[in-house]
């Protein structure tokens, strides 16, 4: 019980004030142990992180899962899978972990937050091959950094309202991702007008 508690508060002071803020001492008057009682559940601060990654990533993908699964079409499981991590912005484990992330990380922690991103990765994979990318397992990370970008621009408060930005990811997600026209890059890298799927002058614009 005592060591949920503490987690729970972890949970608050990354939320409330990223990594900076976790401190022992925060923990001891957040859930009212002596500082002593606390290191008897966790030895540092890097534990108290590795242990918030390991309980709350799989939470958090189990609800990304979910959304996908609760769809039948490869454009529903894309648009379900930015949608979902859109949704979790607010919520207090997520800006948790975004401010976990943020920070300098001991490997443990490290290692758990990049195998929870590769599993998070692995979901799509087999929606993006259906709809005909050739490196499905690429384009699923450049899938990621997109979501990750609109999660950084709704933490910030910026000047758009958080339903336009989770339109507007949306509505890239599936332009990009549909792979009409996808082919290799012409000679010296730059996207040919002709083939690319972005850009395409017929093509809608994805909004759901």
């Amino acid at each position: 019980m005592q060591r949920g508690a503490l987690l729970d508060a972890a949970r608050s002071l990354l939320s409330e004030g990223g990594k900076e803020a976790l401190t022992f001492p925060a923990l001891a008057q957040r859930t009212g142990l002596a500082r002593s009682s606390v290191y008897e559940y966790f030895r540092s601060r890097a534990a108290v992180v590795e242990e918030l990654c390991a309980v709350d990533f799989p939470v958090w993908a189990a609800e990304v899962e979910g959304a996908m699964e609760r769809v039948e079409s490869a454009e529903e499981k894309i648009e379900a899978y930015v949608r979902q991590q859109l949704a979790l912005v607010g919520d207090r484990r997520h800006r948790a972990v975004v401010a976990i992330s943020a920070g300098e990380l001991e490997p443990g922690a490290r290692e758990k937050i990049r195998a929870a991103h590769g599993g998070l990765i692995a979901m799509v994979v087999e929606a993006l091959a259906e709809l005909g990318q050739p490196q499905p397992r690429l384009s699923a990370m450049l899938l990621q950094g997109l979501v990750d970008a609109a999660v950084r621009r709704i933490e910030l408060g910026a000047a758009e309202e958080p339903e336009e930005i989770v339109a507007a990811t949306v509505a890239m997600a599936l332009r990009g991702v549909r792979g009409q026209g996808a082919g290799p890059l012409p000679e010296g890298g730059a996207p040919d007008p002709a083939t690319s799927s972005v850009g395409s002058a017929d093509e809608g614009s994805g909004t759901p």
